[in-house]
């Protein structure tokens, strides 16, 4: 019986899979959306199930797709990455696993799917993602050109594009920066349906209480002094330097927005507030600079336990 009630709930998911593939890849509007529901059918069943039986429903959709052709055959792709990211998350919620090691979990294997992707694209394929996205950049930046040049505008975009080239260096924190934003989206939405579906399970902690290691601070003096010292183009340090500098950058700033929301949680300021001035701040780059200084101050001057010492 229970067996057979295992076998019932697989089969409902893997239809499932199913549509969300046929809506992912044949409804472009809708498909957007629901590409981000593929890891879910594994996320829950896994959990239910164990690890064993989300294998399986993992094995059934993949094939599912294939002998389908949804896409070509191409659906066995997202189906694999999202998949096996929905039995992380799945699994290490059934060990009973904090938030932040679900999300660290789904963050590196989204991290080797997208490494394997971009290697066979460049070495089997001989397609390097990296320059057709900067091809295909200066394609519409030459038509935006001509465009406005034929309304009688003066545009010079030399520049931009020779700052352009230079992403070709940026590989690996597109790959990262991209793969963490993929688990962060999939972690929290699994969360989300498994609390609906009433299963205790462990979130991330609120971002108030988001806070990096000191150490980070460093790095960041670090990798500054290095960007504005001479280093060659296309040499090893250039590349470790181009890549870490922007991915710092972001670190400091989401250390800067977490304390905008601790310093508004402690005096008791409308959550409206801070999420206001991240939006304001992504439109307004001086604003996003000056959340970054505080981001810098609140980890070298330790603000927030200023401010708690303060409130006792």
């Amino acid at each position: 019986m229970r067996e057979t009630r295992m076998i019932t709930e697989g089969a409902v998911l893997a239809a499932i899979v199913t549509i969300i593939l046929l809506l992912t890849f044949y409804v472009p509007v809708i498909g957007s959306f629901t590409i981000w529901a593929l890891s879910l059918p594994f996320t829950v069943f896994t959990y239910r199930k164990g690890l064993k039986a989300g294998f399986i429903l993992l094995f059934v959709s993949c094939f599912i797709a294939f002998v389908i052709g949804i896409g070509g055959g191409l659906a066995i792709v997202p189906t694999f990455m999202f998949g096996s990211a929905g039995l992380v998350i799945g699994e290490m919620h059934r060990r009973g696993k904090n938030g932040f090691s679900v999300l660290l979990g789904a963050s590196l294997l989204f991290i080797v799917h997208i490494l394997l992707s971009y290697i066979v694209m460049t070495l089997v394929l001989n397609i390097n993602p990296m320059q057709l996205a900067i091809d295909l950049t200066k394609e519409q930046m030459e038509m935006t050109e001509s465009t406005l040049v034929s309304f009688g505008q003066e545009v010079n975009i030399e520049a931009f594009e020779e700052t352009l080239d230079l992403l070709i260096y940026m590989a690996p924190v597109v790959i990262v920066g991209t793969a963490v934003t993929l688990a962060l989206i999939s972690t929290l939405l699994g969360y989300y349906v498994l609390r609906k579906l009433r299963h205790k399970v462990q979130a991330l902690p609120p971002f108030r209480e988001w806070q990096f290691p000191k150490s980070f601070l460093w790095y960041y003096l670090i990798v500054m002094i290095l960007s504005f010292s001479a280093v060659e183009e296309g040499s090893t340090l250039f590349v470790i330097v181009w890549n870490l500098f922007p991915l710092l950058e972001v670190v400091l700033a989401v250390q800067g927005f977490s304390f905008i929301f601790f310093y508004c949680h402690q005096k008791k300021i409308a959550k409206a507030i801070p999420i206001l001035l991240i939006v304001a701040s992504l439109v307004i780059m001086p604003l996003l600079h000056l959340v970054r200084v505080l981001g810098i101050l609140d980890l070298g001057f330790g603000l927030r336990k200023r401010i708690e010492s303060q409130k006792k």
